[in-house]
């Protein structure tokens, strides 16, 4: 929920009246008030105020998986845990990556079928796959520890997702230019009409937003001599945005 900011005029532009399916009641001996109420919301502009700063990411989200083929479902799956655990092995050990950053995102054994007019659709096969995300902070390493782990035996790296592990830390930035923003948006309003700005009378917040980049790594079965040349990873930038919605007096 939107953060919210009002000046005790937000008050004043209820009291005395009482809305009724969608129509305003007035209590006797109000219409005199009710009519300076509506002068007061006429004489208002409100416009969305957009601010947005662009950032390096500094943690990255990796999916690297492995998939194993094999008669039965039960041996396709036993030798695909002998390869997710050698390359969980390599991350834990040799890249001292913490197990509470190495999760279980995608797992599953199924059936590979063939099909032919004679015999219809026959099984052939199982195929099981197991997808580990790995939550990384070193991004001048993310193309090493693709490789490192490809060669573990890693066959299907997914992708590598950027973002900002604290957008918090950016958030009064963008507040300041979603203000910038607004004012001048309701300065030319303002303007156009003829009349000034003034004060402003309401402000909410809505979510903060930051995106998050997708750098999709296709290294499907890639093999050793492939990955001898070494992957590079670009991490780009990520925009921290938010938008304030504003309220303006109009003198």
């Amino acid at each position: 929920m939107g953060k919210q900011w009002m000046k005790p005029l937000g008050a004043v532009l209820v009291a005395g009246t009482l809305l009724v399916g969608g129509t305003a009641w007035v209590a006797p001996g109000n219409y005199a008030y009710a009519a300076e109420v509506q002068g007061v919301q006429q004489n208002v502009i409100h416009v969305v105020g957009k601010g947005e700063i662009q950032v390096k990411p500094d943690i990255a989200y990796l999916s690297i998986g492995v998939n194993s083929t094999a008669e039965t479902a039960a041996s396709a799956q036993k030798a695909n845990a002998a390869k997710i655990q050698k390359v969980s092995n390599l991350l834990k050990n040799t890249w001292k990556i913490s197990a509470d950053d190495i999760q279980t995102s995608q797992f599953y054994v199924q059936p590979n079928y063939t099909y032919n007019d004679k015999e219809g659709q026959k099984i052939k096969g199982y195929t099981a796959h197991h997808t580990l995300t790995i939550t990384y902070r070193e991004m001048d390493k993310i193309g090493e520890l693709l490789d490192a782990a490809s060669g573990a035996g890693a066959n299907n790296i997914e992708n590598v997702r950027f973002t900002v592990e604290n957008p918090e830390n950016f958030e009064a930035q963008v507040i300041e230019k979603a203000v910038a923003n607004a004012d001048v948006k309701a300065g030319a309003i303002a303007k156009a009409v003829k009349r000034q700005l003034g004060a402003v009378l309401s402000v909410s917040q809505g979510d903060a937003n930051v995106p998050v980049f997708y750098a999709t790594e296709s290294l499907m079965a890639k093999d050793v001599a492939e990955s001898a040349a070494g992957t590079e990873i670009e991490t780009g930038q990520v925009k921290v945005s938010t938008t304030l919605n504003i309220t303006y007096e109009m003198k």
